[in-house]
């Protein structure tokens, strides 16, 4: 059993982080996130060319993780990738002691930066982690059996501000039924639809992670609700952020995550958090510190 899966069976407040990976090979900076968080989240996600846009690969960044002593969570898109390289990943990944998986359908290939790219999605995130079950119980997607059996924890994500929400409601439970043992969410910045949606979250049996974006500006909070599906900032921390000092929205973007984290923590409002800092890792251990998470 892997350490994220132990933390989560404990039923301890679990937190993970992201790293997104170069674009490139130069790979000190990554390096440096993963020494900075190893020690103080319980499992560490690699970025699967996130927005479409090429970077070095989770799979490595993953291996990196385990290397220094981390716990790695392998993103995994349906995008870049058929049933045939997304089963032979696995089996890679698996020998490697790489264990958890987040499991993506992945962003359109044209909102990326490789424009003429060809998407696969041979398969979607549900069909994703119907596979990987099917991989453990022995068998591949063609019902050969395998030559050793890979067991993985499984995850998949969720997005509880979607306007309409029932289509979100609708791919939960699927992912749920197909094997999902924890959910990350979208950014969530309203707790009080967050609750809401924990109430509904709660009636079944998996562990719920609630995403944190780590807001950089008031120009930030606005773009992401005018561009990004599933994410809106409430005007109260605009205001807020556009309130800062000159030079402190950054530090003014912490605060608001740790204490949200604090609330989401104090009130048990889910399980643990998943801290996505996009470019800005550094600042996760002082939003530990800030959140009371040592």
């Amino acid at each position: 059993m892997s350490r994220f899966k132990e933390a989560l069976d404990s039923g301890k407040f679990v937190v993970t982080a992201e790293i997104g990976p170069p674009k490139g090979v130069n790979l000190e900076p990554m390096k440096h996130h993963i020494e900075l968080l190893k020690d103080r989240v319980d499992g560490i996600n690699v970025t699967d060319n996130q927005s479409s846009v090429l970077r070095y690969p989770s799979l490595g960044g993953a291996l990196l993780v385990k290397e220094i002593g981390g716990e790695p969570i392998l993103q995994m898109t349906c995008r870049d990738r058929n049933r045939l390289a997304l089963q032979a990943d696995l089996f890679f990944a698996y020998s490697r002691g790489i264990t958890n998986v987040l499991c993506l359908t992945g962003d359109a290939v044209v909102v990326g930066d490789h424009k003429d790219a060809k998407g696969v999605f041979d398969l979607d995130s549900v069909q994703l982690l119907d596979m990987i079950q099917t991989l453990s119980d022995g068998k591949d997607l063609a019902g050969n059996p395998l030559d050793g059996t890979p067991r993985f924890c499984k995850g998949a994500i969720v997005t509880p501000e979607a306007h309409p929400l029932e289509p979100q409601l609708v791919k939960f439970e699927k992912k749920i039924e197909a094997g999902a043992e924890f959910i990350q969410t979208q950014a969530i910045y309203d707790l009080n639809n967050f609750r809401n949606f924990m109430d509904y979250a709660r009636k079944f049996k998996v562990k719920i992670l609630a995403g944190i974006v780590v807001l950089v500006s008031a120009g930030m909070a606005k773009f992401m609700n005018k561009n990004v599906p599933g994410i809106f900032v409430p005007k109260p921390l605009i205001d807020e952020l556009a309130g800062a000092p000159k030079g402190k929205a950054l530090e003014t973007g912490i605060n608001i995550a740790a204490r949200t984290i604090r609330t989401i923590k104090e009130e048990r409002l889910a399980d643990g958090v998943h801290i996505m800092a996009i470019g800005k890792e550094e600042s996760v251990p002082r939003i530990l510190d800030l959140a009371g998470i040592y």
